[in-house]
């Protein structure tokens, strides 16, 4: 098998240079690509746990708890104390938090188009497609 007949390559391949894009946008926010799905996430549902929010990024529980770390200093978010459960927590956006959602997913928006730009529209949205149904598949 060639490099350019991996799916595993090509993926990882991509995934770097849109991470490395990314990174370039997001700097002058002082964020990172790592933070990206976090805020992400909590754009479209408040109140996850901690847990849960490590599951929907697909990053390990430490891991998270440094990237909440590193959000909760900048002021992006903050950690309400479940009820029922001392030890967990629900995870908010403050207020700063919220007001980046529109600048962020412009950002984003400029890093999809800039890898997008090779292909029609037609085949953007089949791209997306078939990578939706390969991620579906997997989980």
């Amino acid at each position: 098998m060639k490099r350019f007949e991996s799916l595993s390559y090509l993926i990882s391949h991509l995934n770097i240079a849109l991470q490395q894009q990314l990174d370039v946008r997001l700097k002058r926010y002082e964020l990172d690509s790592k933070l990206w799905p976090v805020l992400f996430t909590l754009w479209q549902e408040e109140g996850l746990s901690q847990t849960e929010l490590s599951k929907r990024c697909d990053v390990a529980n430490y891991t998270m708890t440094r990237l909440l770390d590193n959000l909760q200093v900048q002021g992006f978010i903050t950690r309400h104390q479940e009820a029922d459960n001392r030890r967990a927590f629900q995870i908010f956006l403050t207020d700063n938090g919220k007001a980046l959602e529109q600048d962020l997913i412009h950002e984003a928006e400029w890093v999809n188009q800039h890898f997008l730009a090779a292909l029609t529209v037609s085949e953007q949205d089949e791209f997306m497609r078939l990578l939706n149904k390969v991620n579906q598949f997997s989980q």
